[in-house]
Parts: structure tokens; sequence; C-alpha cells
């Protein structure tokens, strides 16, 4: 054995260096074969942990003897069988001589303190293992070494044996009694039952004892500090260790609290100990106090009236009251945060919170009348409490009290819906008292600086204001009027304020300013549109031109963001006012359709040095957003004057500035991919550059004079870079003719789409201009097709310039398509997929040629990647996504009448293996997504090519023809039956709402096919294919003619409810 356990410790010292080499694998294993075999092994683990020296020492290391608590553990936690008799002896003599010379007579490990906390969990589980069968002395074994009988004194305890035994207990309590704990682990029914008895055995047997012991332990180390205090000559070693002791026997005390007899935690001893130790100098002690408190208040008692009993001997409520008196005036006095007392009011808040929480229960569940109008009362007593802790400065305090405030609003709100009785002044004025906290609460600290803030604090406060946003919206469903009023007096009189010429906080103004941009929120009784913020009758909106609204009076919202313009909040030298501003002006802007004079005021602050032209880029960033919102609201509102001012206005902020990101050289990721991933909101700027210069659009001239004034500058720059980059091969330029791309395609999403059909008034946009774009885009791609970021943004800008340009531009696709497929990456599959859909459904009948000679490769490329194993995650999702787009795509074609590609002179020969592939796909009840869309595919093909041919027919298939020879053959030995096939199938899980939807475009299928084919069909089900697949003749009959009479939605019905009665009859 001692060889052996030699050994292990050489094996250990060698896992612990990874640069042994092959002996570090060798070690690790070699311990690991330890660890799993511990059920033979716990003996030497046993040894390595307890063995010492002639003179007292420990044998082994301290990292041996940590791994060997591990093998015990792992021997006695995963035991099913009771411990032998002579296993139980070894380890029981074994670990009571070790408590007893190292913690009753040594110095309890304090070269390893870790160890102390791993031995306290191993002695856990070999209680929890023995405790109801072999070892039922087990406390009174540990008392005993505890109080040894040669100790001189009757009250000494021993510290160290005194702290294992606190550790211990809370151990045990943590294993059988602490939900969350349990709840983290995976469960097991003979743990869950035995913890079960276990807990109910220490409370039959133990549970006094051990109180006793720890409430004795705790009074005779109070005493001890209290002498302490007392003593001049007393070391701060010697007082920390009897602190110690008595914080952790109070967290001892609170963690069975909840699980023990009430009787033996509330006594006339104990809650006066606690009440003391609630104000102890230590804080420690006293957050272990409120901890303990928190328990007895929170547990569990049969008879409400026991419960309010035990509420109103703690008289918690005083309690509090005057603890937080006391500790928010001293945070008053003090001149820098003390963060150990602020834990301190967070500890108080908590316990308030749980008495609250009982309260509030008590009030609402109990069934005896005297029960719920007493706990109302002293519910009653704490709110105004609660309030003040909700005011507390530090947001971690104030939130402490939310859930018992949301259940206090909860318990309102339902009083308020059984009631039509008005709300009670009491409740009314609490309600008011706590929209005033809320308000209060919303603010931002003085001192806050937002400029320079950081990111996880700023996080921290918008997740406090909708927190109190949530509570706020409670009061609102409780009493709309008090809330709405309170909002809009609040900001009005601090705009009112601020235009009188008075100094207010920044604060103050942002807060104002917030309140008016929720205030369309919370005003549940505002209207949309217009109506929101005017008076004006309701008119049908083709005779909103006929209505000066100005003409009529604002409503109280309307009223609120007219303030923000009349008091000149805009021009506060703040810029968190400024911003709040801006987010306002941008959420609501039909109130500019109805008082347009604010217009120019919004766009001029949103234009100087203010917004746009801010020297700080995080503004400029955010503005370029909320300026292109405001633009595309009010478009319609903007006169041609003011968007050729603001067109000039902004010019200087349409330069392309690149600046290359420092990357890891660890970093898998190129520069180029990291310079280019994080969306530019400059690009908000160049798409609402588009939409102010497409006001033009009735002057064509003036319209592409302003355009190509604005694309010019960057087609020199793109073709600068182009330059640059074949001189050098620099990545600068390629990041910059990214950028110039996507900002070119920007401005051509700021024109409307290519309407279809065209209207005869229809003004074309700037063609020229667009063609222009779209060659210099092409000559960059030309270039550099090599680089997946130009052509990803090649592919951006031309879907914007087909949708504008509709078949204008539609001879540059061949180009594009060549150098776009030059060096094509699997990872582009999807996006090039939906690249060809967009172009499907612009230009349709336009697109003919180009995908006559796309849709071969492409359809080989899909295909071959579909039936290929995935090899992990990544591939499994790429399959699916390429597979769905590919799918819509096919289905889309069909659609758009382009399915004569297919039966082309080019591509009739793959006509056959796609339909295969799309019969595969169908039977695949794996992924229903992907099924359900080739099912749609098939039944589309059986609208288009399985319709009858007419008399005379040549059987020459031209493009968009309807009808294929043969094509009937396919729906009845094929189509058919597969969708037959799929509802037999055993896997198919007709629960599943997406194998529901699958059932339904089946059904759809089996319709499309009666309806093309007509009586042929009917005679197929019924007499051939039907009678197959073992139908009764009547049920066949049923089947077809419900294909033939009902409607779509009644037939998806009927069939879906026709499947699951099948299924669940077999």
């Amino acid at each position: 054995m001692e060889q052996q356990a030699d050994q292990v410790v050489r094996a250990i010292l060698v896992a612990s260096d990874p640069t042994q080499g092959g002996l570090h694998q060798q070690a690790l294993e070699y311990l690991s074969n330890i660890q799993q075999n511990a059920g033979e092994t716990w003996s030497l683990a046993l040894g390595l942990f307890v063995d010492a020296t002639p003179t007292g020492e420990r044998k082994h290391p301290t990292e041996a003897r940590f791994f060997a608590l591990r093998v015990l553990d792992d021997f006695l936690e995963t035991r099913s069988e009771p411990l032998d008799e002579e296993s139980f002896a070894t380890l029981r003599q074994a670990l009571l001589e070790y408590i007893r010379s190292e913690y009753t007579y040594g110095s309890a490990e304090s070269n390893a303190p870790f160890l102390r906390n791993k031995f306290s969990h191993t002695l856990t589980l070999l209680f929890l293992a023995t405790y109801l069968d072999r070892w039922p002395t087990f406390f009174a074994d540990l008392f005993a070494l505890m109080h040894p009988a040669e100790s001189t004194s009757q009250t000494s305890f021993n510290p160290h044996v005194s702290l294992l035994f606190f550790h211990f207990v809370i151990e045990i309590s943590e294993e059988v009694a602490d939900q969350i704990i349990k709840g983290a682990r995976q469960f097991n029914t003979d743990r869950h039952v035995r913890d079960a008895r276990v807990r109910d055995a220490v409370r039959e047997r133990d549970a006094a004892r051990i109180n006793e012991a720890v409430l004795t332990i705790v009074a005779d180390y109070v005493d001890r500090l209290q002498v302490l205090m007392k003593t001049p000559a007393a070391t701060g070693r010697e007082t920390s260790e009897v602190l110690e002791v008595v914080d952790w026997g109070i967290r001892t005390f609170g963690s069975y609290a909840g699980w023990v007899d009430i009787n033996l935690t509330v006594t006339p001893t104990t809650i006066p100990l606690l009440f003391n130790l609630l104000s102890d100098p230590s804080l420690s002690i006293r957050m272990a106090s409120a901890g303990a408190l928190r328990r007895i208040v929170s547990k569990g008692l049969k008879e409400p009236a026991d419960k309010l009993q035990l509420i109103k001997v703690l008289s918690l409520g005083q309690v509090i009251d005057s603890l937080e008196k006391r500790t928010r005036a001293e945070q008053i006095s003090r001149d820098e945060t003390d963060e150990g007392e602020e834990s301190y009011r967070e500890a108080l808040g908590r316990l308030l919170n749980v008495l609250g929480l009982e309260l509030i229960k008590l009030a609402d569940d109990a069934s005896v009348d005297e029960v719920r109008a007493e706990s109302s009362g002293l519910l009653q007593q704490v709110l105004p409490v609660m309030l003040r802790f909700m005011e507390d400065e530090y947001d971690d305090t104030c939130s402490t009290v939310f859930p018992m405030l949301q259940t206090v609003l909860a318990s309102y709100k339902r009083s308020r819906k059984l009631s039509t009785e008005p709300l009670d002044e009491q409740k009314r004025g609490f309600l008011a008292s706590l929209q005033a906290v809320i308000l209060k609460k919303m603010k931002w600290e003085d001192s806050a600086d937002l400029d320079d803030i950081d990111e996880d604090d700023r996080a921290a406060f918008e997740v406090l204001r909708k927190e109190l946003r949530s509570l706020m919206d409670s009061v609102l469903s409780i009493d709309q009027e008090l809330v709405v009023g309170a909002i809009r007096t609040h900001a009005l009189q601090t705009l009112q304020l601020y235009a009188s010429g008075a100094a207010i906080n920044w604060n103050d103004a942002e807060l104002a300013i917030y309140l008016i941009f929720i205030y369309g929120e919370i005003n549940k009784s505002s209207t949309k549109g217009r109506s929101a913020f005017s008076q004006a009758p309701q008119v049908p909106k083709e005779r909103r031109k006929e209505i000066n609204y100005a003409d009529f009076p604002l409503t109280p919202h309307g009223e609120l963001l007219l303030a923000l313009f009349e008091t000149g909040i805009s021009a506060y030298p703040n810029q968190a006012v400024i911003m709040q501003f801006f987010e306002t002006v941008a959420r609501y802007g039909d109130f500019f359709k109805v008082r347009k004079q604010c217009i120019v005021p919004a766009l001029e602050a949103m234009v100087d040095a203010r917004g746009l032209h801010s020297p700080k880029s995080a503004v400029r960033a955010r503005v370029f957003y909320l300026f292109h919102r405001f633009i595309k609201d009010n478009q319609r509102e903007i006169s041609l004057e003011l968007a050729g001012t603001l067109l000039e206005g902004i010019r200087d902020t349409l330069i392309i500035r690149v600046e290359l990101p420092e990357v890891d050289p660890n970093d898998p990721n190129d520069p180029l991919t990291e310079a280019t991933s994080t969306p530019d909101p400059q690009l908000y700027l160049f798409e609402t550059v588009g939409t102010l210069v497409h006001l033009f659009f009735k002057t064509p001239e003036q319209s592409a004079a302003l355009l190509l004034s604005v694309v010019t500058p960057l087609l020199e720059d793109l073709s600068a870079n182009l330059q640059a980059f074949e001189g050098n091969q620099d990545v600068l330029p390629i990041v910059k003719i990214h950028h110039i791309i996507m900002a070119l395609g920007n401005i051509v999403k700021g024109f409307p789409d290519y309407p279809m059909p065209v209207p005869e008034d229809f003004v074309l946009p700037p063609l020229p201009v667009f063609r222009n774009i779209a060659q210099a885009i092409l000559t960059s791609l030309g270039a550099m097709k090599e680089f997946k970021v130009v052509r990803d943004a090649t592919r951006f800008a031309f879907a914007r310039i087909f949708a504008t340009t509709g078949p204008e531009v539609t001879d540059l696709i061949p180009t594009l398509m060549v150098n776009l497929l030059a060096h094509f990456e699997g990872s582009e599959l999807v996006d090039f997929i939906n690249f060809v859909n967009l172009l499907v459904h612009k230009l349709q009948q336009d697109l003919f040629n180009v995908l006559d000679e796309l849709i071969g490769p492409l359809n080989a490329h899909v295909t071959s990647l579909m039936f290929q194993p995935a090899t992990g995650t990544d591939d499994i999702l790429t399959h699916s996504e390429s597979k769905r787009a590919y799918l819509t795509l096919l289905n889309n074609i069909v659609s758009s009448k382009l399915a004569g590609i297919f039966l082309s002179n080019r591509n009739k020969e793959n006509f056959e293996p796609l339909l295969q592939s799309m019969l595969q796909l169908a039977g695949d009840v794996s992924d229903p997504q992907s099924q359900r869309a080739a099912f749609a595919f098939l039944s589309k093909s059986v609208g288009v090519w399985g319709q009858p041919l007419s008399d005379g027919a040549t059987g020459e298939i031209e493009p968009g023809s309807q009808g294929v020879p043969g094509f009937e053959r396919f729906i009845y030995e094929s189509v058919v039956p597969t969708a037959f096939a799929v509802l037999s199938l055993p896997e198919l899980n007709i629960k599943d709402g997406q194998v529901l939807v699958v059932l339904q475009e089946i059904a759809g299928l089996l319709q499309t096919v009666g309806k093309v084919r007509g009586q042929e069909a009917f005679t197929f089900f019924v007499s051939v294919f039907l009678p197959a697949q073992n139908w009764p003749t009547e049920t066949a009959l049923e089947f077809t003619t419900k294909i033939r009479d009902l409607d779509s939605k009644q037939f998806r019905k009927y069939f879906a409810e026709l499947v699951r009665a099948s299924r669940s009859g077999s």
C-alpha cells in the first residue's frame, strides 16, 4: 500500500506538469483509472489523505490529499448499496481520528484552507450514506470532539471543530433541502428518496441537539467577542477567529431554519439574539443574521394563522423600518461609497421583500377574514418602507424589493378587475407615491458622464429603466389617468422651466424628453397615425391632403412634442439630452404631418454639429439612422427646396473613410473579414441621399444631375482605389472598394422599386446614371472577383439596381454572373441563390435567357450538396439552408411562368433527374420544411406540365408551354404514391406543427391532380390506386368526392383529420 501511495503521488506531480511529454498523458490516464475504480481504490485514497508522520504532520503533499478526497467522493456519492461493516468501521475510525488530530488538537489544515471545504463535503457524503443505518451517533461523536472531556471550561468549544461542524451542517442542508442545488443536478430517484429519509431522520433524532449546539456555540463566542472588544490587548487574530465562528454559526442556523421545526428556531432566546446581531458592528454577522431571518420568515407553515402569528412575533416591519432609517442616514453622511454597508442595505431590502411577499400571500389567499384583514394592515405598514428602499440611490438596493412590488401591483390589478368601484384613497395614494419614485429612479445620476461611461454601467441602467417601465405599466393598468397625468406634468414642467431661463440639470432634461419618448406606449387610449397628435376628424386616406391639420388642436401627446420645439430644448448643451431628442422626433414621424413647421428645426438639429456634423463618431453613427428614419417617414412633407438644402448640407459627410481594425494574429478571421463584418451605419445616410434625390422625380434632368453630383465623387474614389490595388495589392483599397460599392447600392436603395406593371404616368428614374454605377461596379468586380467581400458587396448593390431599374439593365446580368461565379465559395451559395431569387421576382420573363444558362450548373451543384453526407453541425446547417433556399428558387421559377427553362434544349436532359430529386426530398420526413417545399414544387409541376395536351398538339415543347407528353404517368406512378407513402411512415409525427403544414401541402397537391387531370384522375383514385392500398370502396369513393367537391381550406382540414384518424387506429 505504501509503495502504491508513493506511485500515486509521483503520478500527480507528473500530471501537473504538461512539459513531461508522454509521461504526462500516462499519468493522467493512471489517475483517471484510480478515480473511475473508486470502489476498489478508496482505501488507498483514505490512506493518502489521513496518513501522518510520527511527528503528527500529514505524510503526503496537499495535491495528493485533494485527489484522495475526490476519489472518496466518487466512492461515496455513486454508491447504491449500503457500506459493509468493515468498510464503514475503517472510514469512521480513520476520519474521526483525523478530525481529533487535525481539528481538535491541530491547526485545521491552516496551510491548505481549501482542503477544509473539500473535507466537509466528503464528510457530508459519508454522513448521507451511513446516518440512517450505520452511524446514528454521528452528531454525538462530532459533539464529543467539539467539546472534549478533558476541557477545563464547561463553555469552551474548539473553534476548528466548531467551524467544521458549521460547514458540515450547511452542506447537509444544501444536499437534502436546498431546491436550487437539488434542481441543478441530474434527478435520481434513489438519491431523492434517501435524502428525504435523511432529512426526516435528522428532524426526529438530532435537530434539537444540532440547534442547541449551534446556538450555544454562537452565544459562547458572542460573549467572547464582547470581552475582546473591551480588551485593549486583544489581538486582531483573536478577534477575527471569534468573528468567523459567530458568522458561520448564524449562517448555519439560517441554513436549517427552513426545514426543521419552527419551534426550535423561533424562541425567546433566538429572536433577541438575531435582532441584536442584526445591528452588530461586524458586517458579515449582520449579513448572516439578515439571511437567517429571511429563511425563518419564508418557512412554509400549514396554517395561515400560524404564519401571521410568526410575523407578529418577529415584528420585523418595525425593525426593518428602524434599520432602514439608520442606515440611510449613515449613507447620506458618508463622503464615499462603502460597498460593504450598501450590501447590508441590500440584505435588509431582501428581508423586507420576503416579509412583504408572505404578507401579500396571506392577505390574498387566507380563508379566514380576520387573517386577511390583519395581514393587509401589516402590509400597509411596510409599503412606505419598501418605497424608501426603492428610492435608494444604488440600483442593486432598489431592485431588491421589485418582486414584492410586482406582487403588490398584481394583487391590485386582480382587485381592480373584480370591482367597478373607484380605487380607494389609500391605494391611490400609494400608487401616486410609487409613480413619483419610479420617475425619480428613471433619471440618470447627476455625476454620470454618458460620453465616458462604462458600457456595463450603461447596460445596467438601461435594464433598470426597462424594469421600472414594467412597474409603470402595471400601475398604468390599475390607474391610467394617474400615470399619464404624472408623466405629462413632469415632462411639461421641466421643459417650461428650461424655457423660462432657469438652470436645470442635464439628467432632468434627458428624463423629460425620455418620458415624451415613451408617452406613445404609455398612453394606451391614444390612436395611431395623425390622430395620435391632432384632434382633427377622421377622414379617408385619399382626402387627407384636403385637411389643414394646423387648424385643429393637438392631443396631449402632440402638445408634449410641440413643447420640445417651443422650449428649444434641442439646444441644451449636453449630448445625452440631444440624442434623446433625436430618438423622440424620429420615433413620432406622424406628428410632423400635423405640425409641419417643426420639420425644419428638427432637421437643422440633426444636420448641424449636434448630429451629422458632431465630432463624436458614436453620435454620428446613431444619427445616420435617425436622420434616415425621419426623412423616410416625412419625405412627402419635405419641399424640393428643403431637399436641395439638405443635400448640400450633408454632402461633406458622404466621404468614406476606412480605418483597418487591429487584427489578432491568432484570430482565424482575415483582415478583410474583420474590416467588413461590422455593419456601417453611414450606409443609412447614403440611402437617405437616394430618397432625397428621388423627391425631384418630376424633373428628370434635375434628378439625374443631383444623383450624378452625389455619385461622381464615389465613382472617382472607386476608380482611384482600383488603380491603387492593382499597384500594390494592399488590403486598404479592397476594403475601400467594398465600402464604396455598398454606398452606391444604398443610394439606389433610396429610390422606389420599379413597378410591375408599369403605370402610364410612371417617370423613369435616372437610368443613365444607374447604368454608369452598375458598369463601374462590374469593372471593379472583374478586377477583384477573387475577393469574397467584393462579391458580397456587388450582389447587394445589383440587387438594389435591378429592383429600381427593372428590365432596363438586364443586359449586364451575364457578365455579372460570370464574374460572381468565377471564384465561388460554399458559404456564398445561399446568398447567391437568394440573389437569383430576387432577380426572378423582379424581372420575371426578362430573366429567361440568363436563367436558362444558369439553372443547369446551379442544379447540379446544389443537388450534389444536398445528397452529400454531413460531417458536422456546420455542414448540417449549410446543407439545410442551401436546400431550402434552392427549393424556394425552384418554386418561384415555376410561379413566375419561367418553367420553360427546365425543358429548353440546354436543360431538358436534367428535367427527369430534377423531378426524381424532388420526389426524394418529398419523402424525407427528417426535414419537414424542405419536404413541404418539395411537395409545393411537385404541385406546381402538376399544374404546369400535367395539363392534358390539346387535340392536334405537335408534342414540341416551347418555353412556357403547358403540357408535357407522358407527364400523367409520372403523376400516377410517382407523385401520388410518394405522397401516400409519406402518410404511412412510422416516423411521421402528426403532432408536430411543421408536419401538419406538410400534410396541408400534400392535400393541396392531391386537389391539384384532380383539378388538372379531371375525371381521369378521379377514376384513377377510385378504381386503381386506392383499391391497391386496400381502401374500402366506399371510403375511396368518399375521399375522391371530397377532393372534387370541397374547397381548399375544407379539404385540408378533412385530409388532416383523416390521416390523424387512420394513424390512431393503426
